[in-house]
This record gives structure tokens, sequence and C-alpha cells, in this order.
């Protein structure tokens, strides 16, 4: 396995610190398990889950593959007979391949084969469930990708450290591969961040669970049954709040 500095988080699961970033992979606070349950799965699903046959997610990025194997927990968990595809760009391909030996906390472990194909091929599918990790860059995937995403977990590093994964035109290009009803899960509530999407058309919301601390639940739907954050009164009281753009990292 890859020298991984394993950070114990406070829900009993294991994270990593990334060297790269210098920053864990989720919050130690929520915990990694409950973090990828809460803010991004269990969201998702409730909001856009059981209205269709098929579902096509993006896992922005695959990292140690919390949320790809924690949306395998919640369909398995639930029965849930729709079909699953997940796309999950990720630069980290030694870190992908390293990945059958990580310590994934039980509610995980029936889908250790998963992780294993994944970790030799990049690659699972058993008919009903597939994920594919493209190995490359994020922003490079989503200006060649043909796919219309339903569900987005938006699960990059933070702005201050991988800011690029975060601009207004990031979330253009991330706009244009939403489906008119998808959503998109995020952990961040900073002002540039929402700035960047609202401004791409995306109406926002907060999330609905509490046991977690709040992100941003974003949607070209303005009728989801959850708070409407309202960006032109922030911008109002707050003339100088705006997003992040690319020039400014580049």
């Amino acid at each position: 396995m890859k020298n991984l500095n394993l950070v114990k988080t406070q829900d009993g699961t294991f994270t990593a610190r990334s060297q790269t970033f210098d920053e864990c992979y989720h919050s130690t606070r929520d915990g990694a398990f409950r973090e990828s349950l809460k803010k991004h799965v269990e969201p998702a699903f409730s909001l856009v889950g059981p209205s269709k046959e098929r579902l096509t997610v993006l896992d922005i990025c695959f990292g140690l593959g919390y949320n790809t194997l924690t949306t395998l927990y919640y369909v398995k968990k639930n029965h849930l007979s729709q079909k699953i595809r997940i796309f999950s760009p990720e630069f980290d391909e030694a870190l992908v391949r390293s990945l059958s030996d990580f310590p994934y906390p039980d509610e995980l472990l029936p889908f250790k084969g998963v992780i294993e194909a994944v970790a030799a091929t990049g690659r699972y599918d058993d008919g009903n469930f597939s994920v594919e990790v493209v190995f490359g860059d994020a922003r490079d995937f989503l200006k060649k990708s043909g796919e219309t995403f339903d569900i987005v977990y938006q699960d990059a590093f933070s702005p201050k450290k991988n800011p690029l994964l975060w601009t207004k035109e990031y979330f253009a290009d991330l706009a244009e591969r939403l489906a008119k009803d998808g959503i998109i899960t995020t952990y961040s509530s900073a002002t540039p961040v929402r700035m960047g999407m609202a401004e791409n058309g995306l109406n926002l919301f907060v999330p609905p669970n509490p046991e977690v601390r709040s992100g941003t639940i974003a949607s070209f739907r303005d009728d989801l049954p959850l708070a409407p954050i309202d960006m032109a009164l922030k911008k109002e009281r707050n003339p100088r709040a705006a997003p992040l753009f690319d020039k400014d990292f580049k």
C-alpha cells in the first residue's frame, strides 16, 4: 500500500492526509464515512434518486473512494433497483492503485471486491453498478466528457488548497454537464464558491442534514424542498463578494 498518513476521524473511520495538498481527504470532525453518507449520498439520492431508473454520478475526485463505495452501500441498504454509473476523475493514480489494503469501515467491507477491481483496472461493472476512474485532471475530463450527470459530488480538496476546482469557469463546465433536474452536493459553504455556482445559473440551498456541518446543495431546479440561499441578498449586503476566477491562479 502507498505510504499514506492515516488519520482516525471522530466517527471511528479512517481518512488520510494528502502530502500534495497538506489536507485530509475528509473532515476529521464529521468522520470519513459519515461525511460521505450525510453530506453527499443521502441528500443526493433523497432529492433525485427515487425518480429515475438510471443514474449517472460524477464523483469529484475519487480520492480514497469513500463517496463511490458509500453510494453502493446506500443503494444496497435501501434495496434500490436503479442502474448506477459512476465516473470519477483522479490525478493520483498511484493512490488508487494502493487502495485494496485501505482500512475501510465495516459498512464498506462487503464491497471490497469493487475497490480491488478499481485498484487493479480503474473499473468495476457488475451490470447494475459500474465505476470508471478517469486518471488525469478533472477539468480536462469535464471538457471532453459527453455524459450528462444526475448527481455530482463536488468533493475536491478545499478552495484554499485546490482553487482551480472551485472557480467560476470550473462551475461553468460542470453546469454544462449537469442534468436539468440534477443535484450537486458539496461540503463548502464559502461565499466565493457559492457565487461561482450562482453566477452559472444554479440555485443554491441549505443541505437537509443537521448531523454534519452544513455545505451547499446546487441545482437548476428552484423547487427543491430545502431552504433557499439568497445570493442576490448576500451580494447586496457585500458588493465586493465575488467568485474565484481561473486567472487568479494561473
